[in-house]
């Protein structure tokens, strides 16, 4: 008897421990979902606002037609410096080899001295500088671009690849200027060598704080090993996205004195970057997409050094009439313009911006505002038409670093890890042997978020992705209200939280589920109804100048990005600096251009007021600083260091 009851109590001991454990085990599961459900809500939120910023700089192509038409000055040498943005740079002169041997490498230099040809070894003395913050004389960075042109420029559009049982291919997707992520791949994977092969699929710079060192590193190993190191163009190889998203002022601070050089030569090796790398005839890699009419017939033809940017789509004949202010822009340049024909641009286009949908067919990409998105039956059709198994493409941020789609036709793959916070992503690489099958290798740079809970990594992922979704409501403000006293006829300073919804949605066009950020993002619900009068929470605020309007600092923060691009193309020789006559013109055009209700005089005004040595020069990079976003955390800091 006594043995049955301690028999009984153990099974019961051991019953409610099970229990236990089962329900601790379904605890967690669910806080991990819940974690990774707001992980996912702020994935959503970078990717929407990622997406709306590119539509913005694409519909920048239409404003500089627009000013080709229309931008008037006094100088004779602005009309012509404006006229170069649409001639190829091939035809621009760049500085012969005895001037970049002619400049100075001083003695108290300590990083590496690269001579030419480079060795393995000369690489390994970049890594080992570049791993201790060192930065690459600028006399070896134009040579090196120099070096780089000349091999890329033997190549096809369209790079054939053939595997090999003892040679491993590894394709990497955008590295985004991640100097962490490319030695974690070579870690984890071994360097570039003779038989290590690696295909780059774009997207090398911009974002990141070490694209100029992440673009040597790769350079340097395609000098070293050109029959096993391929780079394929992306849409970020582009001086004009350069501008907007990082990389141009990363040059510039880092090479103060010949970076206006450097960014020339790397415009006109941007152009010379295949345009995509095919293995075995049978599996295409390429940065974006496809479309409907993609013809790899027409891409293997295309000269690719004629497209300099998406933002310069193919002039018509009709430019030929097209006015500088009082002089006509000149028939020699027009007849000099080296060009892509609308469909060849259309195509390098559609290789450079597409993403795959599930949906059937071919559409306009509306979020990013380039390219198309491409159902299954177009890629079906594609590959059946070229006869090719498989597209691998990336472009596409994946939390997993990479992503499956299209009955598995098409795989995207991601190499930035935490591209849009620490611990939003992760990165990944493919693998591919003679059999052609993908493996993948996924990993995460840490060392912001090392030794931190999971609860804390989302919290930080997701304060960053409310921090840019606050700048967004920040800077269209007055059209969010406007659209809430559309739902709000009476005036009762209330709506409902799904009139605010479609409301927010109607001026912000992200594709969020408001309903659910709403509480997360407005300061008062009561009842069902948002008290839409009462503000946002968290809000970040504008330090802009006493004199400025609030549609002024408004507009100015909404297209502050757009404007640096225009003002750095106006600056052609990289000072900072363009006069007030020029000013007043592109502001003119501009505010025409995008139907801005401000005062010509009011933004004069603020424009004097930057001209501090009254000189008739504006600093138009410390006038948009000017209008700088701070939000309440950084406020905060300041005044503590105060």
């Amino acid at each position: 008897m006594g043995c049955n009851s301690s028999i009984q109590y153990e099974d019961r001991k051991s019953e409610k421990a099970i229990k236990a454990a089962v329900l601790i085990q379904n605890w967690y599961r669910g806080y991990k979902s819940r974690l990774e459900l707001r992980r996912r809500q702020a994935m959503n939120i970078f990717e929407s606002i990622e997406y709306a910023d590119e539509q913005d700089q694409l519909q920048l192509a239409n404003f500089f037609s627009f000013m080709l038409e229309n931008y008037t000055t006094n100088n004779k040498d602005s009309s012509e410096s404006l006229s170069q943005l649409f001639v190829n740079t091939t035809k621009r002169k760049l500085e012969p080899e005895t001037f970049i041997r002619n400049i100075n490498v001083p003695d108290t230099y300590y990083g590496p001295r690269l001579k030419f040809p480079l060795t393995f070894s000369d690489v390994i003395l970049l890594i080992d500088a570049f791993k201790e913050n060192q930065i690459l004389h600028a006399r070896y960075v134009l040579q090196l671009l120099q070096e780089v042109k000349k091999v890329l420029q033997q190549l096809p559009n369209i790079v054939p690849v053939t595997s090999t049982l003892s040679k491993d291919l590894t394709i990497c997707g955008d590295i985004h200027g991640k100097l962490d992520d490319l030695f974690l791949i070579f870690y984890k994977n071994g360097l570039p060598s003779g038989n290590n092969r690696y295909i780059f699929n774009g997207d090398f710079v911009d974002r990141g704080q070490n694209s100029m060192e992440v673009l040597m590193v790769l350079f340097s190993f395609l000098l070293v090993y050109p029959s096993d190191v391929y780079l394929n163009r992306g849409n970020h190889e582009d001086y004009l996205m350069n501008m907007r998203y990082g990389f141009t002022k990363e040059i510039m601070q880092k090479y103060k004195e010949h970076g206006g050089k450097i960014l020339r030569f790397l415009e006109e090796v941007y152009t010379w970057l295949p345009i995509g790398t095919i293995i075995d005839e049978k599996i295409l890699v390429i940065h974006g997409g496809i479309a409907e009419n993609t013809d790899l017939n027409i891409l293997k033809q295309i000269k690719r050094n004629k497209m300099k940017s998406v933002l310069m789509p193919p002039i018509t004949h009709s430019g030929v009439n097209l006015k500088y202010g009082h002089h006509d822009l000149p028939l020699s340049s027009i007849s000099a313009i080296d060009q892509l024909s609308k469909i060849e641009w259309e195509q390098m286009v559609n290789i450079l911006w597409s993403d795959p949908r599930s949906k059937k067919g071919c559409h306009l990409n509306t979020s990013r505002g380039g390219g198309c998105y491409f159902g299954p039956d177009v890629t079906t059709n594609v590959l059946d038409k070229f006869a090719l198994k498989m597209i691998i493409r990336s472009h596409e941020c994946k939390p997993e670093g990479y992503d499956i789609c299209h009955d598995g036709k098409i795989i995207t793959v991601f190499s930035a890890s935490n591209y849009y916070e620490e611990g939003s992503n992760r990165g990944a690489y493919i693998k591919l042997g003679q059999d052609n099958v993908p493996r993948f290798f996924q990993y995460q740079s840490n060392h912001i978020t090392q030794g931190k809970t999971l609860h804390e990594r989302v919290d930080i992922v997701e304060s960053a992705a409310f921090k840019i979704l606050g700048e967004r409501m920040i800077s269209r403000q007055s059209s969010l209200i406007k659209a809430f006293h559309k739902y709000d006829p009476n005036n009762t300073g209330k709506i409902s939280v799904r009139d605010w919804a479609k409301a927010t949605e109607e001026v912000l066009e992200l594709s969020l589920p408001w309903l659910s950020l709403c509480p997360r993002v407005v300061k008062m619900i009561e009842n069902g109804y948002v008290l839409y009068e009462m503000g946002f929470k968290d809000m970040p605020v504008v330090k802009a100048p006493q004199e400025a309007k609030s549609a002024t600092i408004e507009t100015l923060v909404r297209y502050r990005s757009d404007l640096k691009i225009i003002f750095n193309i106006i600056d052609r020789d990289q000072s900072g600096l363009i006069s007030m006559d020029e000013f007043r013109a592109m502001w003119k055009l501009f505010s025409s251009h995008y139907n801005i209700d401000i005062e010509d005089a009011h933004v004069d005004q603020l424009a004097n007021s930057m001209d501090l040595n009254k000189d008739g020069s504006i600093d138009f990079n410390e006038f948009l600083t000017a209008f700088d976003v701070v939000h309440r955390l950084d406020r905060n800091s300041v005044k503590s260091q105060n």
